[in-house]
């Protein structure tokens, strides 16, 4: 397909959707692309380096391959979730895809109303004949940075803009809101730092916000100098990039989240060891394609784990090679045993 055949249709907000006409680039008509697809984005919105940012990924891939055109919302409060999907349900739709945890409830109700739209949420479950839900196996992701950290905080090391600090044994977790998808980021990464290093340290704190970057900053730079954690993992979507700055500034390190956050990040590459991917654009994209195909199957549950590459551990784009080999054949065998069931991950703190 060639590019002029695809259609884009940008909606800047949910009241706006119903207003908007035509498209832009000049691609045509939207209206005339044969599959309509919807994006409710989660708060904090696209640009966020992460968890957005990977489900857009997946529409650009379904964008490359498929005759689709889209509108997209990116509300700014969780209070607008209802009247977002509702918005997109009564256009003329094919799929509506809910990207994130807190549209579920919005969703449970919405859903019933319009029994004839598809819907998926991702990061959650409905129980509904129209919604397919897409789940992710986050404890055994956080699990292996989890063992990643608990290796190297006891041992010197340094490399980029940052460096270890033995003495202290102690690493960090930074999340956004205090949810139990989010506690289960903190659950996994405790126990791959406990099943490295029993000795180690786990300070944890919650911002309360996926996108206050001078929180993310504060609270990392607080766990740097007063815990003396060398290595902080963050589960906090834009407000992770403070944890980043905060690494630099202190000379410390940091693990990303959701995509490999060295690249999205690359002027923070030089202390982010490594990145807990969440293949949110695996999801979007196989149920467009499913969609498209006419294969969709709503009131389902598709879980993605280690085993089918839904997450993992994806060392820094720079600091990668810097990581001593054994402690990267001891993740490689800590994955297997994860797979093989060998290593039971708790899902809750």
């Amino acid at each position: 397909m060639t590019r002029n055949r695809r259609r884009f249709l940008e909606g800047a907000s949910a009241v706006g959707l119903a207003g908007i006409a035509g498209c832009v680039d000049g691609f045509g008509d939207a209206g005339s692309a044969e599959y309509r697809v919807g994006m409710v984005y989660a708060t904090g919105g696209t640009g966020d380096d992460s968890f957005n940012d990977m489900a857009k990924r997946g529409l650009e891939k379904a964008l490359e391959e498929f005759d689709l055109s889209y509108e997209k919302t990116e509300p700014g409060n969780e209070g607008e979730f209802p009247n977002a999907q509702r918005t997109f349900a009564e256009g003329d739709f094919d799929l509506i895809n809910c990207i994130g945890y807190a549209q579920a409830e919005a969703l449970r109700e919405n859903a019933p109303e319009y029994p004839d739209q598809n819907f998926i949420i991702v990061d959650e479950v409905v129980d509904a004949d129209n919604v397919r839900s897409y789940t992710f196996n986050e404890p055994e992701g956080s699990f292996q940075v989890g063992h990643l950290a608990g290796l190297l905080t006891d041992r010197e090391f340094a490399a980029g803009a940052g460096e270890t600090n033995p003495d202290a044994s102690t690493v960090g977790f930074v999340g956004g809101t205090k949810t139990p998808l989010i506690e289960s980021f903190e659950a996994g990464f405790r126990a791959g730092v406990e099943y490295a290093n029993d000795d180690a340290e786990v300070v944890s704190s919650y911002v309360g916000n996926f996108n206050k970057t001078g929180r993310g900053q504060s609270t990392a730079r607080s766990m740097y100098q007063n815990n003396d954690a060398d290595i902080i993992f963050h589960a906090a979507g834009r407000t992770g990039v403070g944890v980043f700055q905060a690494a630099r500034d202190e000379g410390r390190f940091a693990i990303g989240v959701d995509k490999d956050q060295s690249l999205s990040n690359a002027d923070f590459a030089d202390v982010i060891l490594a990145s807990m991917v969440k293949r949110v654009d695996t999801a979007v994209y196989n149920a467009i394609r499913s969609g498209v195909n006419g294969a969709f199957e709503g009131g389902k549950v598709e879980a993605l784990g280690l085993e089918q590459d839904g997450v993992g551990a994806v060392y820094g784009d720079e600091l990668g090679a810097e990581i001593p080999q054994d402690i990267k054949d001891a993740l490689a065998e800590s994955k297997q045993a994860l797979i093989d069931g060998e290593i039971d991950v708790p899902s809750e703190l």
